[in-house]
């Protein structure tokens, strides 16, 4: 079927559609990895996106499960330049065309990218949405418009926060996760260190986690405005104020922030990618790192008695990681765990390690 990608601002992009065709409202955003797409598709961090490639030939190496970061694909629409009509890959499960069509994700394809990345470069991230039908004048853009404009993207932690109860690894130290869109890497990873994983729902009491007695708390990533997770922020107040050894990653990091009266900001575009350059201020040191996130942590509100600054993006010097003057909780933007992507920062695992084991930061 043919495809019809409009923005608000009114920007269309005609293609053809691939996956499960049904309309769709989104918030569009783009990506700059050239691979990763499988962990890309199945990371919950992208729950109400329609995401955009800026590589211009996806699906090559098909879907492999065994490389998923959940159970299925959380994005709401995918669009890319050219779909790949062959999966050449010995580890490939399925195509790429029939995973999404399998789990009711719409694809739109054969438009122009890098056109409609430069627009959200200049204009920031907006609404959006995908329509289909045999013909592109039977297409109501109209009812389009009017549909994105009351469109609003809320409420998506709640939605991803599906792990709650399971139970991983069977190591001597107990982690309590936090699940709020939790990428399957961060419990692998983990658990290789040699920690037993139970996970949380996002919304959990401070008193419940602590009943199941774990040495310390990793708070995942996630989707969304972290300022709508006002439970989740409460609870972590009680979790830095009970001095509990805290690694928090991505969406976690930003609500760490919050409870500690830090203020957070929508970035014009985000970082989303799987090359994006970070500095370690104790060291100098430059990591490459996976992002994918929208909202920062505003500088300007870090009060230097209870965190320090620890990393900083070299693209636009945007916060990327908190050390807490408690010695016992730090946090990161960026994604240690990557999968696909660089595992510069993969270290930040041992670090979390120590501080179990009675360390002081």
């Amino acid at each position: 079927m043919k495809g019809l990608l409009m923005l608000e601002n009114g920007a269309t992009f005609a293609g053809t559609g691939f996956g499960d065709e049904h309309d769709i409202l989104c918030e569009v955003v783009f990506n700059s990895a050239m691979c990763g797409y499988p962990e890309l598709l199945t990371d919950p961090s992208y729950a109400g996106q329609g995401v955009v490639m800026t590589y211009p030939m996806i699906g090559n190496y098909g879907i492999c499960y065994e490389d998923a970061e959940s159970a299925k694909p959380w994005l709401r629409a995918y669009i890319v330049r050219s779909v790949s009509n062959v999966a050449s890959n010995f580890r490939c499960d399925i195509d790429l065309n029939s995973y999404l069509t399998a789990h009711h994700v719409p694809g739109l394809q054969g438009i122009d990218t890098r056109a409609l990345t430069r627009i959200l470069r200049e204009s920031g991230t907006m609404r959006g949405m995908i329509a289909y039908a045999d013909r592109l004048e039977d297409i109501d853009q109209q009812a389009m418009k009017q549909k994105i404009a009351a469109y609003r993207l809320e409420s998506c932690v709640p939605q991803v926060s599906v792990r709650g109860g399971n139970v991983y690894g069977d190591g001597a130290v107990k982690v309590a996760l936090m699940d709020y869109g939790v990428k399957s890497n961060i419990i692998r990873s983990l658990v290789a260190h040699g920690c037993t994983v139970k996970c949380f729902p996002w919304d959990a009491a401070f008193e419940q986690v602590m009943e199941w007695k774990p040495d310390g708390i990793m708070l995942s990533n996630g989707p969304g405005d972290p300022k709508e997770c006002k439970k989740a922020i409460a609870e972590l107040k009680k979790v830095y104020a009970a001095d509990v050894p805290t690694f928090a990653i991505c969406l976690g990091h930003q609500l760490m922030a919050l409870a500690q009266g830090f203020d957070t900001y929508k970035l014009k575009y985000g970082h989303r990618g799987i090359n994006h350059p970070v500095k370690d201020l104790a060291t100098n040191r430059v990591y490459i790192t996976s992002q994918n996130h929208g909202y920062v942590v505003d500088e300007k509100t870090v009060d230097p008695a209870v965190a320090s600054i620890s990393f900083v993006s070299m693209n636009d010097g945007s916060i990327e990681g908190l050390r807490y003057k408690n010695g016992r909780c730090f946090s990161v933007q960026f994604h240690p765990e990557a999968c696909g992507g660089p595992r510069d920062t993969a270290f930040l695992f041992d670090r979390f390690m120590k501080v179990l084991g009675g360390e002081r930061l």
